[in-house]
């Protein structure tokens, strides 16, 4: 799946007389202007070429870039022809420490084009482009002359505050969201479910609207829903046509913490939940066959943000006892296809 975010946009900084704290804090503007500017500009870029269009990404690249992402995506957006293209450059693990990285792109997907073409490289030392580890989680990429530094985040040092986690759940890593929000993903071993739990332990990007009735608040940006309980905010649901249009408000099931799993953590954690297929999955989830991951994907894709209130009615039910209750948070994969999705909670006689 594609995943995207903009590459570069139009800055003003805010000047005046005021003090240099507050010059420091304006915030960045986006102008209509140097939008259409973008759309009306003419070029020749030969889009079924993915190494001439990577050529034109990465050409446009300052020396530095920091990679936010933990799947290790830079994500990036260009307009040609009047048309927005969205792609990424990835250094996965372990094709970046073999010298490859990969490059995709596609147009932006659209309620009016859901699912155009994507274009997808692999590119190592046979196309030109060297990829060099330079030190922990630092990667240089060289074409043609230029080197540009990916700089991978680094959130090894970023753990869940004293009592965070219960005694059932394990810690599988921090997670950075393409969204910018951070997350905790943890697995219930008791229950056999995934979390992913709010990072509040730095700011927050988002701001927070309450649904009225319910515990749950939703995020004013994101669309991100979360249920406050047991001192922490567990993801409960992500708007339903922001994950078919892959935006970077899609949720966090594209984003694993692959930096920073521990042995076989993931993989046991997954075989646990899925023991069906034992023997076909790497240490990160990934088939053998090369035919994707295993989806980690335990929250709501939301319709309406009515349908979020069937969280709050899970966890006020009766027949629901109180060491099931973290299981009102979890969608399963056959009930998440219903129109209506009852929480796993719900589900159990």
């Amino acid at each position: 799946m594609m995943r995207r975010t903009c590459l570069a946009a139009a800055m003003l900084l805010v000047a005046g007389c005021g003090a240099a704290r507050a010059q420091d804090r304006a915030p960045v503007l986006h102008t209509n202007e140097a939008e259409i500017g973008e759309v009306l500009q003419q070029s020749t870029l030969a889009l079924d070429d993915p190494l001439a269009v990577f050529d034109a990404v990465f050409g446009q690249l300052p020396a530095r870039v920091r990679v936010y992402p933990t799947e290790n995506y830079f994500y990036v957006r260009f307009t040609v022809g009047g048309v927005t293209y969205v792609g990424n450059i990835r250094l996965a693990p372990p094709d970046r420490d073999r010298g490859r990285l990969s490059f995709s792109y596609n147009e932006r997907p659209a309620d009016w084009n859901a699912d155009p073409r994507n274009r997808h490289a692999t590119l190592g030392a046979a196309q030109g482009v060297a990829v060099e580890k330079t030190g922990p989680l630092l990667y240089r990429v060289t074409r043609s002359g230029k080197s540009v530094e990916f700089s991978l985040n680094d959130l090894s040092g970023v753990k869940p505050p004293p009592g965070f986690l219960k005694p059932d759940e394990r810690l599988l890593g921090p997670v950075f969201d393409e969204s910018g929000v951070r997350f905790f993903l943890v697995f219930n071993r008791r229950l056999k479910v995934f979390h992913f739990l709010l990072d509040e332990t730095g700011p927050v990007a988002d701001g927070w609207m309450p649904l009225k009735g319910t515990r749950i608040v939703v995020g004013k940006r994101t669309g991100f829903a979360f249920y406050p309980f047991d001192g922490r905010k567990v993801l409960v649901g992500v708007d339903a046509r922001q994950s078919r249009l892959n935006t970077e408000f899609d949720g966090p099931f594209d984003q694993l913490p692959d930096n920073f799993i521990e042995g076989e953590a993931l993989r046991d954690a997954i075989l646990a939940a899925e023991p069906s297929i034992r023997g076909e999955i790497d240490r990160l989830g990934y088939f053998n066959d090369g035919s994707g991951r295993s989806l980690i994907h335990p929250y709501m894709l939301y319709r309406h943000i009515s349908d979020l209130a069937v969280f709050d009615r899970c966890t006020r039910a009766r027949r629901v006892t109180t060491a099931d209750r973290p299981l009102c948070f979890v969608i399963d994969s056959q009930e998440a296809q219903r129109a209506r999705p009852r929480p796993m909670a719900l589900k159990r006689r």
